[in-house]
């Protein structure tokens, strides 16, 4: 009974609301949106996993402390609007801590079976020790700030009309030559 306190918790922030903190709709086709992103990614050091129309995975490594690290991964897809794209974009921040664990060798002695002996050496390696999704409105703000500054001039705007051809000029009228 007092188990599911924390995940009712949990649920009860995920409201669904309307707010756009996660999604803006662009001008242009989910490619260029998506292509933008891309850009925006790259434009801030952050490593492209993966990308095409649809979708862009980029991530990004900070070690804020000796024995800490930690690592935004920024998962970004792009959907057709109408005439324009929806831009939907998730960070998860994932944090790691160094932990150290003693190493030792066992070493079979005939009569004797196994004696375990300590060498003084640690195995280092990192443990996640937390993941959460941001939920900052200003860090998403920016992201669609920076991508807006990516998307072609002419994002979702018609294509011009072809200019018709200019009709042909007279023959000059020929001198009568007599």
């Amino acid at each position: 009974a007092c188990g599911g306190r924390a995940a009712d918790n949990t649920l009860l922030r995920e409201s669904f609301d309307s707010g756009d903190t996660f999604s803006r709709t662009v001008d242009g086709r989910p490619g260029e949106a998506c292509e933008a992103a891309r850009r925006t990614l790259l434009s801030q050091g952050y490593a492209i996993a993966r990308a095409d129309e649809a979708q862009v995975e980029g991530n990004k490594n900070f070690q804020p402390r000796e024995d800490d690290h930690e690592q935004l991964v920024l998962r970004i897809s792009c959907a057709p609007r109408g005439s324009q794209a929806l831009v939907f974009v998730s960070a998860v921040q994932d944090r790691y801590a160094l932990k150290k664990s003693p190493t030792s060798a066992s070493v079979g002695v005939g009569a004797l079976g196994s004696v375990s002996l300590p060498f003084g050496s640690n195995d280092d390696s990192l443990v996640k020790v937390a993941s959460s999704t941001v939920t900052d409105a200003d860090f998403y703000r920016r992201f669609f700030q920076r991508l807006q500054q990516y998307l072609p001039a002419d994002a979702g705007k018609p294509a011009p009309e072809p200019a018709p051809e200019p009709a042909p000029e007279p023959a000059p009228a020929a001198a009568d030559q007599g």
